[in-house]
C-alpha cells in the first residue's frame, strides 16, 4: 500500500511540475468567491438567478466524471456540495484538458451561471476555473470515508474531509457552545477569562500537570478548574460570571476521559444549588432545542428526555437502595467503618483510599450505572466536597448535586462555602489526607483564596458542566474522542 501511495504522490508531483512549466501557479495566494455552495443553491432556488447571473464558488473536488467533451465535478466547501459542469466548447480545448488533469482532493474555484440538470441538481455552468491547491495525497478510501478509528483521530483533517457525520458532530459542538453562551448572556452573566497557569491549581479533586516558567524560575500548574478565580470575581462584585475553557487533569484516557477537556463554570451571587438545578435544566433543554430541534435525544437504543423537571435523588438514599450501605452513618462512626462495610461487599480497597475516595467508589460502582434518564444526585457527604456549604440542618452533608445521563456525569454544582474560617479548616483536613493517604487529588491549602473570602463573599450558587460529555449526549457518541477535534492518544 505504501509503495502504491508513493507512486500516486509522484504522479501528482509531476502534474505540479507541468503546471508550473505552463506558467500556472498550483497554489495561488487567494481566490475571490461570490457565494458558498449553499448560498449559490439558495440563490437559484429562490428564482433570483437569471441566465446572466454569474457566481464564483470554490471547494475540494470530491467526484470527477469525464464524458467526452464534458466533465462533471463535485465541489465541497464548508457549507456543502455543488456540482460543476465543464464543457469543452465553452472552456476551449486547452482549458478543458486541464480539467481532465484534475485529481480527487484538488481544491479549485469555478465561475459561471447556474442551471438545473435533468435530474434536478443545481449546477454551475463553468465559464472559467482556477486551480487553488493541488492535492498530492489521494483521499482516504476513494471518498467512501475513513474507517480506521486511530487514523481518524490522529489525522482529523482526513476524517473531516471524508466523513460528513464527523463534520456534523463538530458543527453541533460549536452550536452547543454558542447556545450556552446566548442563554447565560441573556440571564445577565458576563463571560470572563482566568489563568491557565497557576501557582496552586485547585477547585477540584484531580492530579495536576506541572510546567516550569523560565523567566520566573518557578514551577506552575495547568489549571484543573476555574472555580477559585471565578469566586474571587464574585468577591470583587461581579454577581454573575462564567467561563468556557480548557481544563487539564493528569488522569487516564478512556471513552469518557481526556487529559484536556472543556468546561463551563458559572457562579451566581445570592443563589443556591436549588436555583442552579433549575437553571441547568432550562439551559440544557433550551440548548437541545436550539441545536437539535427537540429535547428528546437519541442515544444508542435509548431516547433521553431533557425536558424539565429532571428526577432528584438524594445520594444517601440512592447508595442505600443500591447496595445497603448507609455511608452517612458509617462515616459518622469513622472512615474505617465505611471501609469495612465496603470490603464486606467484596470491593477491593486499600489503606491509601481517603474517605472522599471511598464514597466516590460507592457511587461509581453501584449508583451511576443505573442513572439513565437525566437525574440529579443531591446532597453529598462533606468529606467529598471541601468547597461546598453544608445544609443548615445537617453539618455532615453539603448542598451539592451532580447531573447524570446514561450513567455519565455531565454537571456538578453546589452552594458555595463562603465562611473563610470553615474553608480554612476544610483545606487543612485535605492537606492532612494528602499526607496520611497519599491522596494526590486532595485540595491544597489556598491561602490567597482564603484571604479573598475574608473580605466577604455573598451566598453563591456555582455550576460546572462538561461540554464534551454534553455534546456526546447530544450527538449520540459513545466516546469522548469523537467530540474533541484533537484528542490525546497513545504514541503511535
Amino acid at each position: 500500500m505504501g509503495k502504491r501511495l508513493d507512486i500516486i504522490t509522484q504522479q501528482r508531483l509531476e502534474k505540479v511540475r507541468k503546471l508550473r512549466e505552463r506558467g500556472i501557479n498550483p497554489y495561488p495566494n487567494s481566490y475571490r468567491r461570490t457565494h458558498t455552495a449553499q448560498d449559490a443553491r439558495a440563490l437559484f432556488e429562490s428564482g433570483a438567478a437569471g441566465p446572466e447571473t454569474v457566481v464564483s464558488i470554490a471547494g475540494r473536488v470530491t467526484a470527477l466524471r469525464h464524458m467526452g467533451k464534458a466533465s462533471f465535478l463535485d465541489l465541497r466547501d464548508g457549507s456543502g456540495k455543488m456540482q460543476a459542469y465543464c464543457n469543452k466548447t465553452q472552456l476551449g480545448p486547452e482549458r478543458h484538458e486541464l480539467v481532465k488533469e484534475l485529481d480527487l482532493g484538488d481544491i479549485v474555484g469555478v465561475k459561471g451561471s447556474l442551471f438545473q440538470t435533468k435530474t434536478g441538481e443545481v449546477t454551475v455552468d463553468v465559464s472559467d476555473f482556477t486551480i487553488l491547491a493541488k492535492s498530492l495525497e489521494p483521499l482516504p478510501e476513494k471518498w467512501h470515508g475513513l474507517v480506521d478509528v486511530e487514523k481518524r483521530y490522529r489525522q482529523r483533517y482526513l476524517d473531516l474531509i471524508s466523513n460528513q457525520a464527523a463534520r456534523d458532530t463538530f458543527l453541533a459542538r460549536s452550536r452547543t457552545i454558542s447556545a450556552i453562551r446566548r442563554f447565560l448572556d441573556g440571564r445577565g452573566f458576563i463571560e470572563v477569562e482566568t489563568p491557565v497557569l497557576q501557582q496552586m491549581a485547585g477547585g477540584a479533586r484531580a492530579r495536576r500537570f506541572i510546567t516550569h516558567h523560565q523567566a520566573l524560575d518557578r514551577d506552575l500548574y495547568l489549571r484543573i478548574a476555574t472555580e477559585l478565580y471565578l469566586k474571587r470575581l464574585i468577591v470583587g462584585g461581579f454577581d454573575k460570571v462564567y467561563e468556557i475553557g480548557r481544563i487539564f487533569r493528569n488522569e487516564g484516557i478512556s471513552t469518557r476521559h481526556n487529559p484536556e477537556f472543556t468546561t463551563l463554570e458559572s457562579y451566581e451571587a445570592y443563589a443556591d444549588y436549588n436555583d442552579v438545578m433549575a437553571m441547568l435544566e432550562e439551559m440544557v433543554s433550551q440548548t437541545a432545542r436550539s441545536v437539535l430541534g427537540t429535547t428528546q435525544v437519541t442515544y444508542g437504543d435509548l431516547t433521553l428526555d431533557f425536558t424539565p423537571p429532571w428526577k432528584r435523588l438524594p445520594l444517601r438514599d440512592a447508595v442505600a437502595q443500591a447496595c445497603g450501605i448507609d455511608f452517612e452513618a458509617e462515616l459518622a462512626a469513622g472512615p474505617e467503618n465505611l471501609r469495612s462495610a465496603m470490603q464486606a461487599k467484596g470491593l477491593q480497597l486499600d489503606e491509601t483510599m481517603s474517605p472522599a475516595y471511598l464514597v466516590d467508589k460507592l457511587v461509581s460502582t453501584y449508583v451511576e450505572p443505573t442513572l439513565i434518564q437525566p437525574t440529579f444526585l443531591i446532597d453529598y457527604p462533606v468529606e467529598t466536597t471541601p468547597l461546598a456549604k453544608t445544609k443548615s440542618d445537617n453539618k455532615s452533608i453539603v448542598e451539592r448535586f451532580e447531573a447524570f445521563a446514561v450513567g455519565m456525569e455531565f454537571a456538578n454544582a453546589f452552594t458555595e462555602l463562603n465562611d473563610p474560617e470553615e474553608q480554612a479548616a476544610r483545606f487543612t483536613i485535605q492537606e492532612e489526607w494528602r499526607k496520611q493517604f497519599g491522596d494526590e487529588e486532595a485540595e491544597q491549602y489556598q491561602e490567597d483564596f482564603i484571604q479573598a473570602m475574608e473580605y466577604g463573599m455573598p451566598p453563591t450558587g456555582g455550576l460546572g458542566v462538561g461540554i464534551d460529555r454534553l455534546v456526546m449526549l447530544f450527538t449520540n457518541q459513545q466516546s469522548i474522542r469523537e467530540v474533541i477535534l484533537f484528542p490525546q492518544l497513545k504514541t503511535a
